[in-house]
């Protein structure tokens, strides 16, 4: 299994998590050739997620926008309403074959750690999840939801007590409790073999994509859009389309704005350097310091990307572009009318630029934005900006 992504990706991690890493690689590398682990992974998918996830027709989108056909694709629609629980039924499956007897995991928005909590309840394996202070006091509902789901959810007090924070002290933990614990990273993020490891899990998305929009159009679509934090959803929907004529556009999270400092575009204003194990691009000052980052959804507050999306920005394979926290509701209050589908404030950010790009595409393109996840989590952040 190949570690990098050309420059990106590697394992810069403690030499105490080397062979824990070396162990998870080999047991993955065995695992995906495994017709019976296959078969397993596919039957929680479709039989306790709800798998495969419809892709819609936005007809009432598409003729607002005035462009070409807008297909959404639902993953809001999976148990625990995002894209996050494809990866963590892979990984907890896997934690199960490794035999550990603890799984931790660390979240931003929530639904990583909701849906790993999900799991292991369902699996009755001890859980723990890492979460920013800053993050906890925005995603209530979520937290509340892992707690009853018995995980441990510990709150992280250093930093910008964010999604980063949350990371640092889950890899802190893991490091100390090796042997009984297995770590679900919930992004294309961290050491090799994580972002390959969460990608994989996540194509299932893409896969889906390619089969149904043959069936529903009988070509492949012209353009795929999604947002972008970590950017597992967005990998999840691009990389089965990569060797195809297919234009890809990942969506960041602008914030106040890219030309201040209250934003969390990695790629559009970042460069780059080492965070989490990984080589990639990442917000940090002229001394190599990260910074600290900002966005309305704690999703996409994460200041670097997946080591495999830095790589096909440079290669100009997949554009990545800025969308502001203005624009962003904007365009969670129009998708709700307009569809009445409420969307997570990350997936607001993919909407809010195809609201702008759509007008570009012709009558007879297709374009296909992945919905990673349900606007439940984030209602109170909207109630509090909106005052209603």
């Amino acid at each position: 299994m190949n570690a990098k992504f050309g420059q990106f990706g590697g394992q810069f991690a403690a030499e105490i998590l080397m062979n824990p890493l070396i162990e998870l690689e080999k047991a993955f590398t065995q695992i995906k050739e495994d017709e019976d682990f296959k078969k397993e992974y596919m039957y929680y998918c479709n039989e306790y997620s709800g798998r495969p996830t419809p892709l819609y027709y936005a007809e009432n989108l598409t003729k607002k926008l005035g462009g070409g056909k807008i297909y959404l694709k639902r993953e809001d629609l999976n148990h625990t309403g995002a894209h996050k629980i494809n990866n963590v039924i892979g990984q907890v499956l896997l934690a199960r074959k490794m035999g550990k007897k603890k799984v931790i995991a660390e979240t931003g928005a929530g639904q990583h750690g909701l849906a790993t909590a999900t799991i292991c309840a369902m699996f009755d394996i001890p859980c723990e999840v890492f979460m920013g202070e800053e993050d906890i006091e925005r995603q209530g509902l979520n937290v509340l939801k892992m707690k009853m789901l018995g995980a441990k959810v510990n709150s992280v007090t250093s930093g910008t007590k964010t999604l980063k924070d949350a990371t640092n002290e889950a890899i802190t933990h893991w490091a100390a409790n090796i042997e009984d614990t297995f770590y679900v990273i919930g992004s294309v993020v961290g050491p090799h073999p994580y972002p390959t490891m969460v990608r994989d899990f996540q194509r299932i998305i893409g896969d889906e994509v390619k089969k149904q929009i043959i069936e529903k159009e009988g070509k492949l679509p012209d353009y795929l859009i999604a947002c972008v934090g970590g950017g597992s959803n967005a990998m999840g929907l691009f990389y089965p389309f990569i060797e195809d004529n297919v234009a890809m556009y990942g969506v960041e999270a602008g914030g106040l704005g890219i030309d201040t400092e209250y934003h969390a575009a990695s790629i559009s204003k970042g460069s780059l350097g080492i965070i989490h194990g990984m080589m990639t691009y990442l917000l940090q000052d002229d001394k190599g310091e990260v910074k600290p980052v900002y966005s309305i959804s704690a999703g996409l507050d994460y200041p670097g990307i997946g080591p495999e999306h830095a790589y096909f920005h440079s290669i100009n394979r997949i554009k990545y572009v800025a969308i502001n926290d203005d624009e962003a509701i904007e365009a969670f209050q129009y998708l709700t009318k307009v569809e009445g589908i409420i969307p997570a404030l990350e997936s607001a950010h993919a909407i809010a630029y195809l609201m702008k790009f759509a007008k570009e595409t012709k009558k007879d393109d297709i374009i296909v934005l992945n919905l990673s996840g349900r606007g439940d989590k984030d209602m109170d952040t909207l109630s509090n900006i909106l005052g209603e």
